[in-house]
């Protein structure tokens, strides 16, 4: 089983000090995998910049050349509070994109049966006309486009389960019908969106399916929300290919939010979306990085992934479990199983 692991040196060149999202969130990945010999048995691949054409097909043109000036800036740009953008960031966000393109590329060409793509700044949160959220282009948007347009792959089903709700990744495809959306993410939170009644608009009508969760849902409330919502909307989209939203800070120790998974919990998660792409589409994932701010959650988190992919039965967890009763999500998980008709 080939698995292909798509990175790049440059990411590290888009940081801000202190900011929460840096540059020693990709480097502590990079060292995990060296360290454990991984990167030896995966498939490297370097992108490219992803081409302007592309990034227009989920992104406005104002805010192309509001990027391409970038490098004529003397000092850091705030799309947001949260969301900078240095000189060469312009350039890194294409590179971030790239890489899930590319991503795509090797599974979609036989190159790979399924892909990793350690990729920065992340992308879930940026809107087609700004970035957001730490967020400057939108990778996975992005990349899903590029794998309908270059492959004829009609249906795609995008799951993110990063703590925080994919509102970006939500705006681009909302009145699509090929595109599949599920999200889990801790609510009310940042960024404000993601009830469970945002299900699409007009022809993508119940193609949204979000499961907001209140603080402290952890590794058994996942595994459920899996077996009776996941799995169901999963089966009746028959998706030719799945990219996943990784996103490591609903783990318990993360310092930007309140849920509850372990390692062990996320690994349980990422198995049983690789089981699902290869009952629904011989295979076809790719996981794509997006948030967690805890280093060593986030490296471990990665080299989880990673032995899921290859077959490993392997499961890296020194962390452990946060001790304590979860919330019910019985009347919940009802709940949006009727909205859904699952």
């Amino acid at each position: 089983m080939t698995t292909a692991y798509i990175t790049h040196p440059l990411y590290v060149d888009h940081d801000y000090p202190g900011h929460p999202e840096h540059a020693g969130r990709i480097k502590a990945v990079w060292r995990e995998f060296e360290a454990n010999g991984l990167a030896a048995r995966l498939l490297q691949l370097t992108p490219s910049e992803v081409s302007e054409e592309l990034i227009c097909s989920v992104h406005t043109s104002s805010y192309c050349a509001a990027l391409n000036i970038l490098p004529m800036q003397e000092r850091t740009v705030m799309f947001d509070p949260d969301t900078y953008a240095l000189p060469e960031t312009g350039e890194i966000a294409r590179l971030s994109a790239g890489g899930v393109v590319l991503a795509v590329d090797a599974v979609l060409t036989g190159q790979a049966k399924n892909a990793l793509a350690a990729v920065r700044p992340p992308g879930h949160h940026a809107l087609a006309d700004r970035g957001m959220g730490f967020c400057i282009l939108g990778n996975v948007p992005i990349a899903v486009k590029h794998a309908q347009s270059a492959y004829g792959i009609k249906r795609v089903m995008i799951v993110d389960y990063d703590v925080h709700h994919g509102n970006g990744t939500q705006e681009m495809f909302y009145a699509d019908e090929d595109v599949l959306f599920v999200s889990t993410h801790q609510f009310p939170f940042y960024p404000g969106t993601g009830r469970a009644e945002e299900i699409g608009a007009g022809r993508g009508r119940g193609t949204t399916i979000n499961i907001p969760l209140p603080a402290g849902v952890g590794d058994q409330g996942f595994a459920r929300i899996y077996e009776q919502l996941v799995w169901p909307a999963a089966r009746r989209f028959q998706p030719e290919l799945i990219v996943v939203s990784a996103g490591f800070d609903a783990h318990w120790r993360d310092p930007l939010a309140q849920l509850r998974l372990s390692l062990t919990g996320y690994d349980h998660l990422t198995r049983e979306l690789i089981q699902m792409a290869d009952e629904l589409c011989d295979g076809r994932i790719v996981f794509a990085m997006e948030g967690g701010y805890d280093l060593e959650t986030l490296a471990h988190g990665w080299r989880n992934v990673a032995y899921a992919l290859l077959g490993d039965d392997a499961v890296v967890d020194p962390i452990g479990t946060r001790q304590g009763q979860e919330p019910d999500l019985r009347s919940l998980i009802e709940y949006i199983a009727n909205l859904h008709h699952l």
